[in-house]
């Protein structure tokens, strides 16, 4: 008996050693890489995700930060990795989409360089006014935009605030200033000073300071309205429904990575988002999950950099 399983073990070392063989996935931890310092939405989604994929992976994921030139730097980084599965990206509006509208040379491509693996989630944009403007509606503060042009300062810590903004501004036939800002608590710090006198950003980063009545909050530029913040209007609602912009977070692998391994991290990522308290965490920040297939989110990269580039055309927006 032991004479012949011998050649079956000596069978099975072989093929363990042989350079093309494949250790089950996955073999060692993941990283997750964040383009953006820790702190923002993107790091938050990152980490509330990563303890549910972690348990179903039954492997350890590490939250990386790597920030720089606009998410651009850990985007690259991720987008030159191994396509094992083993190193991640949490990309968002600005790096999959928004960014290939406003730089020239990013160094990869949003469509080509990765292999979606899944939407993660999505939160409103949210308008908001320095306390001492006096104003209180959507209505007034094109009303006065429009009575004394360029004479209003809208702060935009990134590259999807700003093009949000201009977007809202070509809607409503109005001119403001733009005050670049390296982050946004900066720019929400200014705002509340009532340093600059607008600023759209996202819901989970600015509304705390509404509730705070710091800043004044005006209407959200979801579909519908905040369960958060009800009392607010949605942009369309206000007869500007082409103004409905969505921050979100997505997963992506370097593209070339297996499909059997991206189909077993979007189940991780789905299992995920369906454990209530992960989906608590995220609501309580004003975040909606949106779980999808990887060719929905696929897809969804695709329209959306489309969006955004033709829109920075439109605009006259020069790539930097």
């Amino acid at each position: 008996m032991r004479a012949s399983i011998k050649p079956v073990l000596i069978l099975l070392a072989s093929i363990m050693m042989y350079p093309g063989f494949a250790h089950a996935f996955p073999d060692k931890p993941i990283h997750i890489i964040v383009p953006f310092a820790p702190g923002g939405v993107t790091d938050l989604v990152s980490r509330i995700v990563a303890q549910g994929m972690s348990d179903e992976l039954s492997q350890d994921i590490i939250v990386e930060n790597k920030p720089g030139a606009s998410g651009s730097l850990g985007t690259n980084y991720v987008a030159k990795s191994k396509p094992d599965g083993h190193t991640l990206l949490m990309g968002n509006i600005s790096t999959l989409a928004i960014n290939a509208a406003t730089f020239k040379n990013l160094g990869y491509d949003p469509k080509l360089s990765f292999s979606p693996v899944a939407m993660i989630a999505k939160q409103p944009l949210l308008i908001g006014i320095k306390k001492d403007l006096d104003i209180n509606s959507v209505e007034a503060l094109i009303e006065l935009a429009k009575k004394d042009p360029g004479k209003l300062n809208y702060g935009a810590p990134g590259s999807s605030n700003q093009l949000a903004t201009e977007a809202f501004s070509q809607a409503t036939s109005i001119k403001m200033n733009h005050v670049p800002y390296g982050g946004s608590g900066p720019a929400l710090i200014d705002l509340a000073a009532g340093h600059i006198d607008v600023m759209i950003e996202t819901f989970s980063s600015i509304y705390p300071f509404v509730q705070q009545e710091k800043i004044k909050g005006l209407a959200v530029t979801s579909a519908e309205r905040s369960n958060l913040a009800p009392h607010l209007p949605t942009l369309k609602e206000l007869g500007f429904p082409d103004v409905e912009v969505t921050s979100w977070q997505g997963i992506v692998a370097p593209a070339g990575t297996p499909e059997d391994v991206i189909e077993k991290l979007n189940r991780a990522v789905i299992k995920s988002l369906s454990s209530q308290n992960i989906e608590t965490q995220l609501t309580s920040k004003g975040l909606q999950p949106s779980p999808s297939s990887p060719e929905e989110f696929k897809h969804y990269i695709a329209e959306e950099e489309k969006r955004w580039v033709n829109l920075a055309q439109e605009i006259g927006l020069d790539p930097k």
